[in-house]
């Protein structure tokens, strides 16, 4: 009997059980649609370091091409000078290499006189001159992430991104396209709305290469735009809207060992120091030849112009900040300035630095998205304006800066 009991009472709890399953069932099935996140959209900014606009047309850039079509691109004219972490921190602050203060990838302050910037460097001195868009938003509470841009390791009084990584150029395109999916596989509320995403492969092929070799720098080409289709490809599957805004920060010359102007065959090396050469020479004079150094290059060159500070044209809109060297020498685009040439430089060959309005020197944009109209090509505008972008794609107010909406008004959803 109490057997019998026993196996009516279970035969009920297992009913019972069956009967909530199948009401749990019922539940998950009939709430699944409504279960569905709609997700915000997120903005990602890229940076294709060294992208020529006219790399869109070499035929290896399909997903490029895409996205152009159905957005707004075209050329950009970068900021004076045409380098790397002088351009990239003006897309990101607003602001000319004169107000936000990185000058150049190399650079000395007199207030620091024993110290030398270079591109490795992280000590808040040399970058508080201007704020960037992922402290804007961090700020405001928008939550941001960067995998890579230069200045983005940097700490501005105890504020950084969310997330961000330390610079490796070791670390391969897919990973850095893993990295910025997984963020935005988080739940919405540790998932970040500003992303930045830096790829270097193609300024590193034109450098070595020169934009006229066609097959070593198209295949770097290929391979950031296959990289950037998986990033679409992966927004898509997790139904991740994005306005999606791809810069470069300068563009690409052909150089030879042909047109090299020696600093030496002006005057002795022991008589300045040499702030940066390359594209362009910045210079210092050693305390007691201030004179003999002005004389000898301020004067006229051949393929070449050299300028005190205070007197670099005013169409650079550079030489106000102290940062600038005390004197200044441009060559004609194609032309290079050095003391010592370096190993690299063997006659086939691609640089920038050069004056921001040559054809060659030209930046590349373009922008897709949920705000993004299909306007297709657009005419030239500053780079400085991208920051003022920015702020508006992600709703915060942006800082005080050099640009505006002006250029993106007719292809911006409000």
């Amino acid at each position: 009997m109490v057997r019998y009991l026993i196996q009516i009472c279970l035969s009920m709890l297992l009913l019972s059980g069956c009967a909530n399953a199948q009401t749990v069932r019922s539940t998950v099935q009939s709430s699944s649609p409504t279960a569905t996140e709609i997700r915000e959209p997120a903005t990602i900014l890229i940076s294709i370091d060294g992208f020529r606009p006219d790399y869109l047309d070499r035929g290896v850039t399909p997903n490029l091409k895409a996205l152009a079509k159905s957005g707004a691109y075209g050329p950009m004219r970068p900021a004076f000078p045409t380098k790397t972490f002088p351009n990239h921190w003006t897309l990101v602050t607003g602001k000319r290499p004169d107000n936000h203060g990185i000058v150049g990838n190399t650079m000395v302050d007199s207030e620091r006189p024993d110290e030398v910037f270079r591109m490795s460097t992280k000590d808040p001195f040399w970058w508080d001159q201007a704020d960037p868009i992922w402290i804007t938003a961090e700020e405001q509470g928008v939550r941001s992430a960067t995998m890579f841009w230069p200045g983005s390791e940097v700490e501005f009084d105890g504020k950084r991104p969310n997330d961000w990584w330390p610079f490796s150029q070791e670390l391969s395109n897919d990973r850095r396209i893993s990295a910025v999916i997984d963020w935005m596989r988080r739940p919405a509320g540790i998932r970040p709305k500003l992303i930045t995403l830096y790829f270097d492969t193609v300024d590193m092929a034109g450098h070595r290469a020169g934009p006229a070799n066609g097959d070593k720098l198209n295949e770097a080409i290929r391979e950031v735009d296959d990289r950037i289709g998986d990033l679409m490809r992966e927004l898509t599957a997790l139904a991740q809207p994005a306005n999606i805004i791809i810069t470069s920060d300068h563009g690409m010359t052909e150089t030879s060992v042909e047109r090299i102007i020696y600093l030496d065959k002006i005057l002795p090396r022991d008589k300045y120091r040499v702030v940066e050469d390359g594209s362009y020479a910045g210079i210092e004079p050693l305390e007691a030849n201030k004179e003999i150094v002005r004389n000898a290059f301020i004067t006229p060159h051949e393929n070449m112009e050299c300028w005190e500070r205070s007197n670099i044209p005013k169409h650079f809109q550079y030489g106000k900040n102290p940062r600038v060297p005390s004197i200044f020498c441009l060559p004609e685009t194609g032309w290079v300035i050095y003391q010592d040439v370096p190993e690299w430089m063997t006659g086939i060959g691609g640089g920038h630095g050069y004056d921001h309005r040559h054809p060659d020197m030209m930046a590349f944009f373009l922008a897709n998205g949920p705000r993004i109209k299909p306007v297709g090509e657009q005419p030239v505008f500053d780079s400085v304006n991208i920051y003022s972008m920015l702020a508006f794609l992600i709703g915060v107010t942006p800082n005080e800066s050099e640009g505006s909406l002006d250029p993106f008004k007719s292809f911006l959803a409000p």
